[in-house]
């Protein structure tokens, strides 16, 4: 094997290692054992998402008593998504609607329609969920049994990926790829390390008392990538915290367009990062172990060089994605158009890096954010 396969082949295998953990060992939310539990508020932050929020309410409600209110945060929509909203408060008189007010400034979007939300909430509870979340039956009942037996204030979901497009399956799968490649997910269960915080915003259980001791969403005002923010301020603050599996609780379809996915995408790609350096080393590892080999591959061919030794890391990268196929249901297929995925996943950061840095801001639902690393934060 050449020096250069060589220096590939040794970064694969410790990521391979760090895959298997993590596709191993990482827990599930397990079914609850149908003891007596708190009752949540269900809290909604929603801006223009009036095809999304019907199933996401219907879902909800669809839980019983476990929840005793539902809010929704209607984030100034140009769409039908207030109309749709009060067709649920006439249904049930759980549901209600706070209407928006104007974005302050140094707030991003969804941290501001958060902590509104928290102000009306009157459950001991919050369960903060995105309007495209779609929650199994007894998911709350679920959920608040695990922050009890683990003793958390703040447990989120890791959701399962509804992908229905071939753009959503060839890149969805990049988002976990990204994560479990290289966070040691049960060392984060059982650490409770403010730097191995992790969360998804898409479903988020907090107990309020804890929420507010923190500071709530106001801690992370400015942040895009607010969720595991909050998750690690949570645990600098002396509170537990925990992300764990959760598809068997909660499913999101974020994203249907390949226009979408970018605008997604980039918009938490480079704020996702602390520090910029971060970042450069991110890119250059992934190009390094997750495109290259793949790439080596007909040039050796064409020099006659060791194509067999960048054809076994590719193997690797492979059998990577294969493993997170099957743990999260991604098709076969998938893993096969990962020098595709990786390239565009590499594009897309070079992206985000550039509308950050040129002033031009990352763009979502309407607003421009000109977030970037803070090279003061720890």
């Amino acid at each position: 094997m050449s020096m250069m396969a060589t220096a590939m082949f040794v970064p694969c295998v410790f990521v391979l290692a760090v895959v298997l953990m993590n596709m191993l060992l990482w827990p599930r939310i397990r079914p609850s054992e149908g003891e007596i539990l708190p009752t949540v508020s269900v809290l909604i932050p929603a801006r223009n998402e009036e095809h999304r929020l019907g199933p996401c309410l219907e879902a909800v409600l669809a839980q019983g008593t476990a929840v005793a209110e539902v809010l929704v945060y209607d984030d100034n929509s140009s769409d039908g998504t207030r109309a749709l909203a009060e067709q649920f408060c006439e249904r049930d008189a759980r549901v209600r609607v706070i209407r928006g007010i104007p974005l302050p400034e140094g707030w991003c979007g969804k941290p501001f329609a958060c902590a509104q939300l928290a102000q009306h909430a009157a459950s001991e509870w919050l369960l903060f969920l995105d309007a495209d979340t779609l929650l199994a039956e007894r998911a709350v009942a679920d959920m608040l049994h695990e922050a009890f037996k683990r003793e958390v204030t703040l447990l989120s979901a890791w959701p399962g990926l509804i992908c229905e497009s071939f753009w959503e399956r060839a890149l969805m799968p990049m988002l976990n790829f990204c994560v479990f490649t290289l966070f040691p997910a049960p060392l984060a269960v059982s650490r409770n390390d403010p730097s191995m915080g992790l969360a998804h915003g898409a479903c988020l259980l907090m107990q309020r008392d804890a929420y507010r001791a923190v500071g709530g969403h106001e801690t992370v005002r400015d942040e895009i990538f607010e969720d595991t923010c909050l998750a690690r301020v949570w645990r600098a603050r002396g509170f537990r915290t925990v992300c764990l599996d959760g598809q068997d609780v909660a499913h999101v379809r974020m994203y249907s367009a390949f226009g979408d996915i970018w605008r997604g995408f980039q918009k938490n790609y480079y704020p996702a990062f602390r520090h910029q350096t971060g970042f450069v080393l991110f890119l250059l590892f992934h190009f390094w172990c997750f495109l290259l080999p793949f790439v080596m591959i007909p040039v050796a061919l064409a020099t006659r060089g060791p194509w067999e030794a960048f054809a076994a890391v590719s193997l690797l990268v492979v059998l990577m994605r294969a493993l997170m196929g099957l743990r999260f249901g991604y098709p076969a297929w998938s893993a096969l158009v990962h020098p595709l995925a990786e390239a565009l996943l590499l594009a897309l950061g070079l992206s985000s890096w550039w509308r950050c840095h040129s002033g031009r801001g990352v763009e979502w639902k309407g607003r421009r954010y000109r977030a970037k690393p803070d090279e003061g934060k720890p």
